[in-house]
């Protein structure tokens, strides 16, 4: 497997990505500035961390989305190879096109940074089959505009294709429907607001992530 992590300007999760992945997987991942246009030759997995891209100016991940090397990452993504963004990540996705939906401002209007717990609302996808029977991890949440919102037509699609695969079991940000994490109708990509890459080590005593690295590993074979 090969892994690459892109970098953008105001990514501040950019390593804890790729020590996870080197940790979960063995795989230590290529750290791709953004403005390049070509991922390393034979990538299967992306990951778009967490930080504030660009600023967060404009909106969040809006800015980002339109970096040269986000054509690159939807090729892959349109030749099946995975992509996971986390965070700022998901907010990049949504803005690319990549996923439906917007990241808005929280309900609370305030910053929130927990530990959050949450559901596995489809534990056979990529993203979540390393945890086998567990139907509920924690993982924390730090985000202003982790709220996610998409229109009654799309949350009920999201719905009828299980799409959602994460949900929240407190809704610290209002999201709609409890919405943590979701992927697109191939099951390839996903966006999640929760941090894996916080909560996969465990010197630290915090492994709820582990498995989702693990889940990208093995999909990826």
């Amino acid at each position: 497997m090969k892994a690459a992590v892109i970098v953008f300007p105001g990514s501040n999760c950019d390593r804890d990505c790729a020590t996870s992945m080197e940790r979960v997987a063995g795989v230590a991942p290529a750290m791709v500035w953004h403005a390049e246009t070509e991922l390393p030759a034979g990538t299967d997995v992306v990951i778009l961390p967490g930080g504030f891209a660009h600023g967060d100016y404009l909106r969040s991940g809006a800015m980002a989305a339109r970096s040269p090397i986000m054509g690159a990452v939807k090729k892959l993504a349109d030749d099946g190879g995975l992509v996971a963004g986390i965070c700022n990540g998901f907010q990049v996705l949504t803005e690319c096109g990549l996923l439906p939906g917007a990241l808005m401002r929280n309900a609370s209007m305030r910053y929130i940074c927990k530990d959050t717990p949450l559901a596995i609302a489809n534990g056979n996808t990529a993203f979540t089959r390393a945890y086998r029977d567990a139907r509920e991890t924690v993982m924390p949440v730090g985000n202003g505009d982790g709220r996610y919102f998409a229109d009654p037509e799309t949350l009920e699609r999201l719905e009828m294709e299980d799409r959602i695969v994460f949900r929240y079991l407190d809704n610290p940000n209002g999201s709609a429907g409890d919405i943590a994490g979701i992927m697109n109708d191939r099951g390839n990509v996903l966006g999640i607001m929760p941090h894996p890459d916080r909560c996969a080590d465990p010197a630290l005593g915090r492994t709820g992530g582990w498995a989702f690295f693990q889940s990208l590993a093995e999909a990826a074979g």
